[in-house]
């Protein structure tokens, strides 16, 4: 018996969609990046992008523990001498609250062509509305 190796075609992926209100944003990081790596299907093989579609809604609801929200810090470098740019988490929750989850989100995928590929599958909305109702998606369960 030779081992099922699936292919590009076969792939079904689903769509999930996460309600990030009063969620731990390192909790919810690893769940959503485990389902767009498709490490969730019993299919999966790690080169190939196996993964699901996921949507956060109600991102500026999102928490951290401890004091992390004070201490937090994201850090960007415009790429000219002395252009290192920082933003607290405080500030940018409050001007950008999808930049916050998908940061998060990002950094836990492969640092590869594959995850840029698995990356674009994740959508981030400030609100809980969504333009994807069409794709019926499913309530992602997420252990608190």
């Amino acid at each position: 018996m030779s081992t099922y190796i699936p292919s590009a075609h076969e792939i079904d992926r689903k769509w999930f969609v996460v309600d990030a209100t009063g969620k731990t944003l390192g909790r919810l990081a690893t769940e959503a990046a485990s389902v767009l790596a498709g490490k969730r299907n019993p299919k999966y093989v790690p080169y190939i992008d196996m993964g699901d579609h996921v949507i956060v809604v109600n991102a500026e609801k999102v928490r951290l523990t401890g004091l992390k929200s004070q201490q937090k810090v994201y850090r960007r470098y415009t790429g000219f001498p002395g252009g290192l740019r920082e933003e607290s988490f405080i500030r940018l929750i409050a001007r950008r609250p999808e930049k916050v989850i998908e940061e998060a989100i990002k950094g836990m995928l492969p640092k590869t062509k594959m995850g840029r590929q698995m990356a674009t599958k994740l959508q981030v909305y400030k609100g809980d509305k969504h333009p994807h109702q069409a794709q019926k998606p499913v309530p992602l369960e997420i252990n608190a």
